[in-house]
């Protein structure tokens, strides 16, 4: 693949990563939507567009994913979405990209993979960095939104992990999302006092899990084998930046002092314990 058009579809999908958190943010803040309505029905959406484009690629849709990749990836979409009833994009962002990388890098160290002294540094930056974020105080996150978002990240972490080994990774993901779909429906029934269906909550739900979720995920699955496996993951840092310059232009959010050397300090030294890895001798 080209350079120009492996950055060009990276760009795009770390886009459509961040609009995840700016789309649902806009819709349980501008609407009169739930937040167990839009997870349903982004999961609905998401499962709709991969199922199309699979069948158009191959024919048949059936055959990828299991019911833990699916468990997990329906506790993100859940507490992602329940999460965002309190939280600004931009640090719902950094609290899921921040548990989703700590849970990854945490699974080698249990693995066995072993870390030189600066990867140490940037691991301990990092949990400084969300620690520091969520220390008592006026600019602190709603304790039961950040505890939500990290519970997401850390769901969405083991689900990446169970992508790794997937092979077919568009027709995993196709059968993960339906098999979420009986998941979200006990979600739904679980929360019917709250339920609240709104017009234009639906539309930013479907254009989360089509468009966002779903086109998001098969471009960067597309782009994956064209870039190292470092880049891939130190491009994922540019996604809180993305959505809190999102949660700035289209939901007039304020960035706070804490929030900016939080950012620092998680996608510093995330940032850190990747380029190290990718070492021939780290």
């Amino acid at each position: 693949m080209p350079r120009g058009r492996a950055f060009t579809l990276t760009l795009l999908a770390m886009v459509a990563f961040a609009a995840n958190s700016v789309l649902c943010r806009l819709a349980l803040q501008r609407t009169a939507i739930d937040p167990a309505t839009f997870a349903a029905i982004r999961l609905a959406a998401g499962a709709a567009m991969l199922s199309a484009i699979v069948v158009l690629r191959r024919g048949a849709v059936f055959g990828g994913g299991n019911w833990t990749s699916a468990l997990a990836l329906f506790a993100y979409a859940a507490g992602f979405s329940l999460a965002y009833v309190t939280l600004p994009a931009a640090t719902g962002a950094l609290l899921l990209f921040g548990a989703v990388q700590v849970t990854m890098i945490g699974r080698g160290l249990w693995a066995g993979e072993r870390m030189d002294a600066w990867q140490v540094c940037g691991l301990l930056l990092a949990a400084c960095g969300l620690v520091g974020l969520l220390m008592p105080g006026l600019s602190a996150p709603p304790w039961r939104g950040a505890t939500l978002m990290l519970g997401a990240g850390v769901a969405w972490g083991v689900y990446s992990l169970r992508g790794k080994r997937a092979g077919d990774a568009a027709s995993a993901t196709t059968g993960n999302f339906l098999r979420s779909m009986p998941m979200a429906l006990l979600l739904l029934l679980a929360m019917s006092r709250q339920r609240q269906v709104d017009g234009a909550g639906i539309l930013y739900a479907i254009a989360s899990g089509a468009l966002a979720s779903g086109i998001g995920y098969v471009i960067w699955y597309s782009v994956l084998p064209a870039i190292k496996a470092t880049t891939a993951a130190t491009v994922q840092l540019s996604v809180p930046v993305l959505a809190a310059i999102g949660g700035i232009v289209f939901l007039a959010e304020p960035v706070t002092l804490r929030l900016l050397l939080a950012s620092i300090a998680v996608l510093g030294g995330v940032a850190l314990v990747i380029a190290r890895k990718g070492r021939p001798n780290a």
